[in-house]
């Protein structure tokens, strides 16, 4: 199943870059955090000096920063998706892992913007994500397929 992002949620991400270059990265480490706490069985696949190191939630925030930049325009992202993907399959990351990531960034997303990610906020970054998160799966199948093949 192939998802799209209406032009409204489209706004809406784009809307929220100026929040997301103040305070991404507090957002990011707070996903962190409540992922890690919840699920440390996820926690081996993350570069654990990168986190220690700060570097990893930093290259996280920029990420998605660039994703609101360019959620109407994603051919400007066609790189990064690529290596994230390659990453992924570098770690071991499956589609059951998306969800994880999904509550645990929507929710630092509540709790570092507080009132301000409203309903239409978290329901706009919601679909993007798993917009995102369907082309990143699909093109770790084929880098999965590609491996075994090989």
């Amino acid at each position: 199943m192939t998802r799209t992002l209406s032009p409204e949620a489209m706004a809406t991400v784009k809307a929220t870059a100026p929040a997301l270059r103040v305070h991404g990265l507090a957002i990011t480490e707070r996903m962190y955090e409540r992922m890690f706490a919840a699920h440390p069985e996820v926690k081996d696949m993350f570069d654990q000096a990168a986190q220690e190191s700060g570097e990893q939630p930093k290259r996280l925030a920029g990420a998605i920063l660039a994703y609101a930049e360019n959620v109407d325009k994603l051919e400007n992202l066609t790189g990064p998706v690529m290596r994230m993907a390659r990453r992924h399959v570098e770690t071991h990351v499956k589609p059951e892992h998306y969800p994880i990531v999904a509550d645990n960034l929507l929710a630092a997303i509540k709790d570092v913007l507080g009132e301000v990610a409203t309903d239409e906020i978290l329901a706009a970054w919601g679909d993007a994500y798993w917009y995102l998160a369907d082309i990143l799966i699909a093109q770790e199948s084929e880098l999965y397929n590609a491996q075994s093949h090989s």
